[in-house]
């Protein structure tokens, strides 16, 4: 039952204490206790992914987490010990490299094949790590199959996601275009 506050108070508290123009999201993955149906559990484990849009709602999120945690466990007279590894920072597009993404592609593909998404995405990807050193833009290529539509179709980590390779050759054209417009002045 504590474990399961944990994780109720977990999504409750991205929406009580957040700011929704910086939003964080935690998605408990894992919960694991007991080895029996009519056994107490002794212990729990659980881990959890948190996503945020920025380096302040990211650390906040981590002293939060750590406080409720806690606090929950010591209200039931219980311990928890609380690990946050900080694996990702946000993936922040840097609006020039955008502009140009989008110029080069639309250029190749038409501008009805290049779309900006109108909200950000709290994927974690390492290619942030990148853009934390020099400025550039994460960019998606489709390659949704023709017979399901592209805004409901399952994301590439679904297993039940699906793949069109035909359009592979248009990924790679449209990476040489963009180091080729890179290197030209």
């Amino acid at each position: 039952p504590v474990a399961a506050e944990i994780v109720t108070a977990l999504h409750t508290t991205v929406t009580r204490q957040f700011d929704i123009f910086d939003p964080v999201v935690v998605s408990v993955g894992v919960v694991e206790a007991g080895t029996v149906h009519n056994v107490i559990a002794d212990s729990a484990r659980m881990e959890a992914t948190m996503r945020s849009f920025s380096a302040t709602a990211r650390a906040r999120l981590a002293e939060v987490t750590v406080r409720l945690c806690r606090g929950i466990a010591e209200a039931h007279g219980l311990h928890a010990d609380v690990v946050v590894e900080q694996q990702y920072p946000a993936t922040v597009n840097d609006a020039t490299a955008v502009a140009r993404f989008e110029r080069v592609a639309s250029g190749l593909f038409g501008t009805e094949k290049f779309e900006t998404f109108a909200h950000p995405l709290p994927g974690a990807e390492d290619f942030s790590f990148v853009l934390e050193e020099v400025p550039g833009a994460l960019a998606f290529f489709g390659v949704c199959v023709p017979e399901r539509d592209p805004a409901t179709a399952p994301y590439n980590h679904s297993a039940n996601a699906l793949y069109d390779d035909s359009v592979l050759a248009d990924g790679a054209a449209l990476l040489a275009a963009m180091a080729l417009d890179h290197l030209d002045p």
